[in-house]
């Protein structure tokens, strides 16, 4: 697993290039192997997925029933709007119109991890997602982390 770690802030031109900040792009695995973008679930950004990461995720899904509906229903959705991309010889990122719009993204955007992949956010929308109005971040990290057990002492 790659962990890929930082917040950047960055532009897209006109025909949905985004150029990778040099040092994201020194973090990333294989730039040969290039990468899969899709929508995000939970949130209105677009994730860049690690082609490594990408089959890690596509073994799992391919273990789901396609005979039950839920689960075709939920493939069909998780895969909606999927596209490879790789990054250029300058360092761009191209961006498909559907997922700009999907996205939101105007001119600013932000390119922030997600523990092994990246989501890329208009800046705008990003900032109202982190902004905390709609939940105590204590409380959600209580919640989430509170309870694991694990061998790593101290850490906070």
């Amino acid at each position: 697993m790659t962990n890929i770690i930082g917040t950047y802030e960055c532009k897209i031109d006109a025909k949905g290039r985004l150029m990778v900040p040099a040092p994201l792009k020194k973090q990333l695995p294989s730039l040969e192997d290039g990468f899969v973008l899709k929508r995000s679930v939970f949130d209105k950004c677009v994730e860049l997925w690690p082609k490594a990461e990408w089959d890690l995720m596509m073994l799992k899904i391919n273990k789901l029933n396609r005979f039950n509906k839920k689960n075709n229903d939920f493939i069909r959705k998780f895969m909606a709007g999927v596209k490879m991309v790789e990054i250029d010889d300058a360092g761009r990122l191209l961006v498909s119109k559907d997922l700009i719009d999907f996205a939101g993204i105007s001119k600013d955007l932000v390119l922030t991890s997600k523990v092994n992949i990246l989501e890329i956010w208009d800046k705008e929308l990003y900032e109202q997602s982190i902004s905390g109005d709609d939940m105590d971040f204590a409380d959600l990290a209580e919640e989430v982390m509170g309870n694991l057990n694990d061998d790593f002492n101290g850490i906070s």
